[in-house]
């Protein structure tokens, strides 16, 4: 009896653990670390998938984490645009997240001028000025990202091209270019790897990529791997010749820049110089600033000047940016 007894309880003990590790592996599969990277890997795909290319094969990128608001978001017109400006940026944002952060800088541009006990028109402008600041800090992080990556595309077409006179495949090259190269390249060349092992084709691999990353550079490398799959040739010499040509590109570039470096802080400081004077005016004489927005001849002077500096700002700006 004292036998059955204890193989009861072993066999209690023995089931117990099963169930515990069965459990944990079911839970390992669905919310476990790697299952939450591999999520993570997918829903990085590009934010095309929304605009008709239906890839089941994998997950769409949602705009919000609640299934109801994702789909009162798809109803917003060219919603997508602001998706795929934040894949390009690299924010680690969905398009609810975004938004909701500049409804809060609004909100809050509204409250700080109403504390200071602003005009009206002063309230709704320090709101605007507030609400859209992610939208340019989401722009500037795009610059900045793409500026990043094609300063480091020439070496990671050498290296390609190293790879692949190694006998390394294309897929092969991509992984080593996403293992050994700093982001932001690595990321997106470790993803356009990752896509052709999902099942994508290499088309829709590399115009992925060309849509995260919009680099004209990219571009030329993407249309001419694509070419070459079709007519053939030598792919490594191709990638030499690309590598090169970015290269020069970008040493051209930079001597503009330097050629026009006084004509770009002109610009900023003729686009600051104003407000700094107002700001400071204010201080010494408030009364005499008031007529600007107390006044109606001076609140059409103030729109008048605003409109003036938006045209003199662009003018300017296409002046010295020029395009190589």
């Amino acid at each position: 009896m004292d036998y059955l007894y204890y193989l009861f309880v072993i066999l209690a003990f023995i089931a117990v653990v099963l169930f515990l590790e069965g459990t944990y592996l079911v839970w390992n599969a669905y919310k476990g670390p790697e299952a939450k990277q591999i999520e993570r890997r997918l829903r990085t795909m590009s934010a095309e998938a929304h605009e008709g290319e239906n890839l089941s094969i994998v997950k769409k990128r949602l705009l919000a984490e609640t299934p109801a608001l994702d789909r009162l978001l798809l109803e917003i017109p060219r919603i997508h645009h602001l998706d795929k400006l934040l894949v390009q940026s690299g924010v680690a944002l969905n398009v609810a997240g975004f938004l909701w952060l500049m409804l809060m800088g609004a909100l809050a541009g509204v409250v700080l001028a109403t504390v200071f006990d602003l005009p009206l028109f002063a309230i709704i402008g320090a709101g605007i000025a507030l609400g859209i600041l992610p939208l340019l800090y989401l722009l500037n992080a795009k610059r900045k990202r793409l500026i990043a990556f094609e300063l480091q595309l020439p070496d990671a077409l050498d290296l390609m091209g190293r790879a692949l006179r190694a006998g390394h495949a294309f897929p092969g090259a991509l992984k080593m270019v996403g293992e050994e190269m700093p982001e932001p390249v690595a990321g997106e060349f470790r993803t356009t790897f990752e896509e052709l092992n999902y099942g994508i084709n290499l088309k829709d691999a590399l115009q992925n990529l060309a849509m995260r990353a919009p680099s004209e550079d990219l571009r030329y490398f993407v249309i001419a791997v694509l070419i070459q799959r079709e007519t053939g040739g030598n792919l490594t010499e191709l990638l030499d010749s690309i590598s090169a040509m970015i290269r020069a590109r970008l040493k051209l570039l930079g001597t503009i820049r330097v050629y026009s470096a006084e004509g770009r802080l002109s610009a900023w400081i003729l686009g600051i110089l104003p407000f700094v004077l107002a700001i400071y005016m204010n201080m010494v004489n408030p009364k005499l600033m008031s007529m600007l927005w107390t006044d109606p001849v001076g609140l059409k002077l103030v729109w008048i000047m605003l409109l003036l500096m938006v045209i003199g700002a662009y003018w300017m700006r296409r002046i010295i940016k020029i395009h190589v």
